[in-house]
């Protein structure tokens, strides 16, 4: 039994390495000229190590992302086991958010913001990205707390929306540009991150305080599904 718990922690360790070393190099060198062989070669493992874990790159990019949304989506939980309210929980929530992307920038810039196979050069999870190669199962459980989150909110009258889907989505897209913003801007001088931050998700819930969001002008199809643009 020892000898078998050693084998399964030496190969989730090494999967771990392969997974880091494919990050860092998807964003240095881009993803189409990342090979498994130069993967191989940062690790100091030959080609056919990392072909035991993972079929071919496609395989491996996926499951970056995945383990990007997975991880985000445990931090949401822990966050939501913590005692507090409801609007402490969202802010929290938002800004657990941006965190976790400055603490993993070559995995965020990865699953966020590279082209991936088959997106015909659209970022990842936006509505126009499609694909293999995208994030789903952990990408909706995050969205989906962040969408109770805001539910909660409104349920226990912290801040009004005609549209809960709508508010999610558009709070997402509010600190996913901040923090892709402070990942990859350089240069720029910005004020003290945490106070921009705070300062941000302070901004978001305010607007949502004083009034109900107007609905959008166009409805949008009826969805099938609640995170139809993973889908």
């Amino acid at each position: 039994m020892a000898t078998a718990d050693r084998r399964q922690r030496h190969r989730a360790s090494l999967r771990r390495l392969i997974l880091n070393a494919a990050s860092r190099l998807f964003v240095e060198e881009g993803y189409r000229r990342v090979t498994m062989r130069r993967i191989a070669q940062l690790i100091e493992y030959s080609p056919t190590t990392i072909y035991l874990h993972f079929k071919d790159k496609n395989e491996l990019l996926t499951a970056v992302c995945e383990e990007t949304f997975a991880q985000l989506a445990a931090s949401l939980e822990r966050l939501q086991k913590t005692a507090g309210t409801p609007l402490g929980h969202l802010r929290e929530g938002l800004r657990t958010y941006v965190e976790f992307g400055l603490a993993n920038p070559s995995e965020y810039v990865v699953t966020f913001l590279l082209p991936h196979p088959g997106d015909g050069g659209a970022e990842v999870g936006s509505a126009s990205a499609g694909g293999a190669a995208r994030p789903k199962p952990a990408a909706s459980d995050a969205l989906e707390m962040l969408r109770l989150g805001v539910r909660a909110c409104v349920d226990n009258g912290d801040i009004r929306t005609a549209d809960v889907d709508m508010t999610t989505q558009a709070l997402w897209a509010s600190v996913h540009g901040l923090t892709a913003l402070l990942i990859t801007t350089k240069g720029v001088p910005f004020v003290s991150r945490p106070a921009l931050v705070d300062h941000t998700i302070d901004t978001l819930i305010a607007g949502l305080k004083g009034h109900a969001a107007a609905p959008a002008r166009t409805p949008a199809p009826a969805k099938s599904k609640k995170w139809e643009f993973f889908d």
